[in-house]
């Protein structure tokens, strides 16, 4: 650990720019899921516990399609539409008859379907850890110390477009507006005619689209496993937890906020302690909100 904080310091210009990059990295692609997961927490009151594997599920249908030459962007394409089939499908067998139980019931029932996703995956796939080989260039700078591989750069540009995308369709859109609405108070959204159950199939589906989006980016740049889906998971509760429910540009900040802590946190300490990052804000966040709720409460008092 001395070791790497005094290479640190001594390389900081150079090691600093490699660190900064591969965080941007990992907080484009995995701001994609965290937001889906905002937006399914915000609005139907659900804790996905099985985001994580809808990554994992995209990774793989990627990885089947471009094996199949199919182009990366018609795979992400395929991939976002079938995703979000899947996740509607989910919604009318499983998360509707849920929505209204507490939280202890959703956590169950979206354990046990990320459970099940797993077995599937590694039945269809088998438990070797895969990952998609672009065969594209890598840019050098400082002899070699800095590297960016041209899948990287590929991927936060796709990360891009997409998270503009869904910032306008939120926005501009009536589906997304609708979305809003009843984020805010749902009775109030079906007294002005929102049919509130439709808003809520179409959010769980939406969120399982940016989950296979993400997906198709980690089989990329990452590697996946039909067991990693906890780890992905991690980040995305630690995300959406630090940034709040259904801010997207906030989202995307405690994205790129924790994928440097992350990567920082392996530098110094070993990539092994990479995933205990996110983990730790997360617990962080949590006892800070907590007394801040006891401040305000002594206060009303």
């Amino acid at each position: 650990m001395l070791d790497n904080l005094q290479l640190l310091f001594v390389w900081a210009p150079v090691i600093n720019i490699q660190i900064i990059l591969e965080g941007i990295f990992v907080g484009a692609v995995f701001a994609l899921s965290a937001y889906g997961l905002a937006l399914v927490w915000g609005v139907m009151n659900i804790k996905n516990l099985a985001q994580g594997d809808f990554v994992i599920m995209g990774g793989y249908m990627a990885l089947a399609l471009t094996s199949a030459n199919v182009h990366l962007a018609l795979t992400m394409a395929i991939v976002i539409v079938t995703m979000f089939i899947y996740g509607w499908v989910v919604y009318v067998v499983m998360i509707r008859r849920i929505i209204d139980q507490d939280m202890f019931v959703s956590l169950l029932a979206t354990f046990g379907l990320s459970l099940l996703m797993q077995q599937v995956m590694n039945l269809i796939f088998g438990p070797e850890v895969q990952t998609i080989d672009m065969e594209l260039p890598v840019y050098e700078a400082f002899d070699g110390m800095v590297t960016i591989p041209s899948s990287k750069i590929i991927s936060l540009i796709m990360a891009a477009i997409i998270a503009v995308t869904v910032i306008l369709f939120m926005k501009k859109s009536r589906t997304g507006q609708a979305i809003r609405a009843t984020a805010q108070d749902a009775r109030a959204a079906r007294v002005l005619g929102i049919d509130t159950d439709r808003v809520y199939a179409f959010t769980f589906a939406f969120n399982a689209a940016l989950c296979g989006a993400a997906g198709v980016l980690v089989s990329i740049i990452w590697v996946i496993q039909p067991f990693y889906g906890i780890t992905y998971s991690v980040r995305t509760f630690a995300i959406v937890t630090a940034a709040g429910l259904g801010n997207l540009p906030g989202v995307i900040s405690a994205g790129f906020g924790i994928g440097l802590f992350e990567k920082y946190t392996g530098m110094i300490m070993g990539t092994a302690y990479e995933v205990a990052a996110p983990v730790s804000i997360l617990l962080l966040v949590l006892i800070w909100r907590q007394i801040s709720m006891r401040r305000n409460r002594q206060v009303v008092k």
